[in-house]
């Protein structure tokens, strides 16, 4: 597997020419599944020959290691700010009101991105399901530490567990998208997300 060390020592172009190509990759992935895409496929879509691509993951599964890095970056990074101060029952609301918006933009295609490396991967490959379990969580701590905020600023009861709801929030996000994903239609993730502020808020002091 490719190391940060390894990376570090990358020239600018040598970074930009690893990132082109795993952007590339990620965008075939999202669109054709992992199993659906060829390390060949990668090459055309970044414009590399063989020699760079190998150069910089010497087999698929460092690529994909790589994609489920970028797509963490990625989910996590277009919900900024939001995410980081989801402190407030109107932060949440706005927050909710962004995710939906995404899913509208997208026209209800493709689900989470780190969803859908999740289905397909997490029973087959340890090491990216180990990886995929380090993003969902990342993005889990981000929920609750707004919740903690709210906890420890005493406007939520004393018997709030803030992890567990945060929890809830992101497993009822992700089931949303899924059926967003299969209904073409934004109905299933507005009624769970709405369904989970409400449960939130009836912790409320």
């Amino acid at each position: 597997m490719t190391t940060i060390n390894s990376e570090q020592k990358l020239t600018k172009k040598g970074k930009e020419t690893r990132s082109r190509i795993v952007a590339a990759a990620a965008g075939l992935m999202f669109e054709r599944g992992v199993a659906g895409t060829s390390v060949e496929d990668v090459q055309k879509e970044a414009k590399v020959s063989s020699s760079q691509l190998y150069h910089y993951f010497k087999e698929k599964r460092e690529l994909v290691q790589a994609v489920i890095l970028f797509q963490t970056e990625q989910v996590l990074g277009a919900q900024e700010p939001l995410l980081s101060h989801l402190d407030s029952m109107e932060a949440l609301q706005t927050w909710r009101d962004a995710i939906i918006q995404l899913q509208v933009d997208r026209e209800y295609q493709g689900g989470c991105p780190i969803g859908s490396l999740a289905s397909e991967l997490a029973d087959m490959e340890p090491a990216a399901r180990t990886a995929l379990a380090a993003g969902f969580l990342q993005w889990e701590q981000a929920i609750s530490q707004g919740l903690r905020a709210m906890h420890a600023r005493g406007e939520m009861r004393a018997d709030a567990d803030p992890d567990r709801l945060a929890l809830a929030l992101l497993t009822a996000l992700q089931g949303g998208l899924l059926m967003t994903q299969v209904r073409k239609d934004i109905c299933a993730l507005e009624a769970v997300l709405d369904a989970m502020l409400e449960h939130i808020r009836s912790y409320l002091v």
